[in-house]
C-alpha cells in the first residue's frame, strides 16, 4: 500500500504543473501567431524579397548595437545589486549575467530571468529575494520608459494612424471597437471583478504569496532614488534605449523598399517610422513568447503597414531582422556559458546585511 503524497510533494506537483502550463501556453501561443503569420502572408514573394537581396552591413552593425545594449544593461544592474548589498561583480559577469537571460530567453519566456538572478545569487552569495527585487526594479524602470515612449509616438504618429484609419478596414474596425462603450464597461467589470476576487481572498495564502511579490518588487524599484550612482544608472538607461532604437533604425537602410521611409517627406530621415516601429515592438515584448516570435514580427509589420508598406515587404523585414538579432543573442548566450563553465568554482565574498 503507498504511503499518501505529502502536502509539500503535492505542492511542488502543482508548481511543476503550473510551469509546464505556462510554457506550453507561450509555445502555443507562438505556434498560433506564427500560424496566422503564415495564412495571411504569402511566403514565396517574401522570399523572392529576401533573395533580392539586403545591405548586410546594416545588418552587422544592428547585431553589435543588440550585443552593445545588452552590456549596458548588465552594467546599470551591477548599481541596483550594488546598493541592495549585493557584494560587486566584475564588468564582464555583469555583462555575461544579461547574455544568458537573453539567450535562455529564446528557450522559454522569462526563463532567461530566473537564471540571471539564481546565477547572481549563487556566484555571490546573495540573498535570492534580493536579487529578484533588483531585477523586478529593472523591469519596471523600463515599463516607465515604454509608457513615456508611447505617450510620444502617439503624439508624433497620429497622422499616420488617422491615413491607417481612413484608408484600410482593419484601421476601421479598430477605430470602431475602441470607441465601443461595450468595451469599457468589459474593462471596468473586469477591474471590479478582480477587486473583489482580492478582497475574498485576502487572507489566503496566494494573496499573502502576491503581496510579498509587491513589497519585493517595490524594495528592489525604490532603490533607484536612493543608490549611489543613480544619475550614472539613468544615463545608462538613456544608452539602453538609444541602442534598441537604432537597431531598428538601422536596419532601415538595409531594404531597397524601406528607403522612402528614410528619403520621404514627413519622415525625418526615417526617425518618425523607426520610432513607431520601436514602441511597437517594444510593446509586442510584453507578449509571451520564444524571443519574440509571432507577436514582434506583427508589430513590426503593422508599424510598417502605418507607412504603406505590404504585408510582404514588412514580413521579410521582421524576418531577416529578427533571426539576426536572435543569431547575435545566442552567440552572446555562448559566450556567457563558456564564462560561466570556465568560472564556475569562482567565490565572492559574502553579501553586506
Amino acid at each position: 500500500m503507498t504511503a499518501p503524497s505529502s502536502p509539500h510533494s503535492a505542492s511542488r506537483s502543482r508548481e511543476k504543473l503550473g510551469k509546464a502550463l505556462r510554457a506550453g501556453a507561450s509555445l502555443a501561443l507562438s505556434a498560433l501567431l506564427v500560424g496566422w503569420l503564415l495564412h495571411k502572408v504569402d511566403f514565396k514573394t517574401v522570399e523572392g524579397i529576401i533573395r533580392r537581396g539586403f545591405d548586410f552591413r546594416w545588418i552587422a552593425a544592428m547585431m553589435v548595437v543588440n550585443t552593445l545594449s545588452h552590456m549596458i544593461r548588465g552594467v546599470r544592474w551591477g548599481i541596483q545589486l550594488r546598493a541592495a548589498g549585493v557584494a560587486r561583480m566584475t564588468p564582464t559577469a555583469e555583462c555575461v549575467s544579461i547574455f544568458g537571460a537573453y539567450a535562455l530567453n529564446l528557450v522559454l519566456p522569462w526563463l532567461g530571468e530566473a537564471w540571471r538572478c539564481v546565477y547572481v545569487a549563487r556566484r555571490q552569495k546573495a540573498k535570492l529575494t534580493t536579487v529578484i527585487g533588483t531585477d523586478f526594479g529593472d523591469r519596471i524602470s523600463d515599463a516607465v520608459v515604454i509608457g513615456l515612449l508611447i505617450a510620444l509616438s502617439l503624439i508624433l504618429v497620429r497622422p499616420a494612424l488617422m491615413r491607417f484609419i481612413d484608408h484600410y478596414a482593419l484601421g476601421a474596425r479598430l477605430s470602431e471597437a475602441l470607441s465601443s462603450p461595450v468595451l469599457w464597461w468589459s474593462v471596468a467589470g473586469l477591474a471590479v471583478a478582480a477587486a473583489a476576487a482580492f478582497y475574498a481572498l485576502r487572507h489566503s495564502r496566494r494573496e499573502e504569496a502576491f503581496m510579498a511579490g509587491v513589497r519585493r518588487t517595490w524594495l528592489g524599484f525604490k532603490v533607484i532614488f536612493t543608490m549611489p550612482g543613480r544619475g550614472l544608472f539613468v544615463v545608462y538607461t538613456f544608452a539602453i534605449w538609444v541602442c534598441y532604437f537604432l537597431q531598428y533604425y538601422l536596419c532601415l537602410f538595409a531594404f531597397p523598399f524601406t528607403e522612402k521611409l528614410i528619403t520621404g517627406p514627413g519622415m525625418c530621415h526615417g526617425l518618425l517610422p523607426g520610432l513607431v516601429m520601436f514602441v511597437f515592438g517594444s510593446c509586442s515584448m510584453g507578449v509571451p513568447s520564444n524571443g519574440g516570435l509571432g507577436p514582434w514580427n506583427i508589430a513590426v509589420m503593422f508599424a510598417l503597414s502605418l507607412y504603406g508598406l505590404s504585408d510582404a515587404d514588412g514580413a521579410a523585414f521582421s524576418l531577416v531582422v529578427w533571426t539576426f538579432q536572435n543569431i547575435a543573442q545566442v552567440a552572446a548566450g555562448l559566450f556567457a556559458a563558456a564564462y560561466t563553465g570556465i568560472h564556475r568554482h569562482h567565490a565572492a565574498p559574502a553579501a553586506q546585511a
